[in-house]
Parts: structure tokens; C-alpha cells; sequence
């Protein structure tokens, strides 16, 4: 009868384990040490860069398993800056961003693959009342102790065209670029 208590609490730890690594971890996206910053050509000749301020996250990471990782981030339109209140009042306009009629980005992965140095991952950027797939290379994935919280950070580099989520879409290709460069650097903090 010990015997069989002894085995049944083993085989109970053993399942309990497997179960955490199965599950992966969850973190929550710390906006101190991230950023969501992008790029575009302004008549040809130079490039606009800006950045926003306001954005939150969370995601799941599965070593194990990457296809049971997920992202997810969400990123306030009205929190647009470019370093210069009258542009960034215009590009807040209906004619650009229409920040009051979509307020909001959000990416949501459906897919993640492993690859070296990271993870493909493919989701759905729905913005400005558009919804259309994205995929992007997510590098890093190291991990890091600070201040009792376990932390891990990714950085990517995509870009997307405005004009197949209708921003701007009178404005010609030639006097605003097309191309939206993204950078996405993020630490999470395991929850």
C-alpha cells in the first residue's frame, strides 16, 4: 500500500511538471523598457521617424513547444509622436490615422514557428479598419534577473503598407511613402 502511495505521488509530481513546461510562461509586456517606433519617406527624399507612447502587451513563450507561444500587443493610435505637435496633430487627422474613428492597433498572433535566434511569427494587425496578415522574424529570446522579476526581450523589424489599411490613401506614394517601417523592441515580465 506505501509502495503504491509513494508511486502515485511520484507519477502526481512527474504530471504536475510536465504540466508546467507544456503551458510555457506568461509575460506581461513592461512599457519602461520597450518601445514601438517606425520610419517612413517623406517626398522621396528623407525619412520621417517616429515613435508610441502608449502601447501594452502580453504573450506566452513555449521553448518546448513554440507553437503553442503567442503574442499579442495593442497600441494607442492617439499616442502618435514625431517629435512636432502640428504634424503629429495632422497625421492624427482623418485624413491619416483618424485616431477618434480608431482609436486603437492590435496584433494578434496566429502562428508561431522557431527559427534561429528567435521565432517566426504571423498574426492579424488590425488597423484603421482593416484587418490583414503580417509575418515577422522576433529576435532574441534571452532571458534576464532584475530586481526579483524574471524578465525575457525580443526585437523585430517589419514593414507595412499604408495604403492596404487605407491610411492616407489620396495622398500619392510619391510625397508620403507607401513602406511603414516598424521597430518593436519589448521586454516581458514573467507573470
Amino acid at each position: 500500500m506505501r509502495k503504491n502511495l509513494i508511486a502515485t505521488a511520484m507519477i502526481a509530481c512527474v504530471l504536475a511538471g510536465a504540466g508546467l513546461v507544456a503551458a510555457g510562461d506568461d509575460y506581461k509586456l513592461d512599457p519602461v523598457h520597450s518601445g514601438v517606433n517606425f520610419q517612413i519617406r517623406h517626398l522621396d527624399i528623407s525619412w520621417v521617424p517616429g515613435r508610441f507612447n502608449d502601447f501594452s502587451g502580453e504573450f506566452t513563450v513555449d521553448p518546448a513547444d513554440p507553437s503553442k507561444s503567442s503574442f499579442k500587443m495593442t497600441i494607442v493610435a492617439e499616442s502618435l509622436d514625431t517629435n512636432n505637435k502640428l504634424r503629429d496633430a495632422h497625421l492624427r487627422s482623418p485624413e491619416y490615422l483618424n485616431t477618434k474613428q480608431y482609436p486603437k492597433m492590435e496584433f494578434v498572433s496566429t502562428s508561431v514557428q522557431p527559427m534561429e535566434g528567435g521565432y517566426r511569427v504571423t498574426g492579424n494587425l488590425d488597423f484603421h479598419g482593416e484587418t490583414r496578415p503580417v509575418t515577422f522574424d522576433l529576435k532574441g529570446g534571452k532571458t534576464a534577473e532584475m530586481k526579483g522579476q524574471h524578465r525575457i526581450g525580443f526585437t523585430t523589424q517589419f514593414k507595412v503598407k499604408r495604403t492596404d489599411f487605407g491610411v492616407a490613401a489620396k495622398v500619392p506614394t510619391q510625397m508620403l511613402g507607401d513602406d511603414v517601417w516598424m521597430t518593436i523592441s519589448f521586454e516581458g515580465i514573467k507573470k
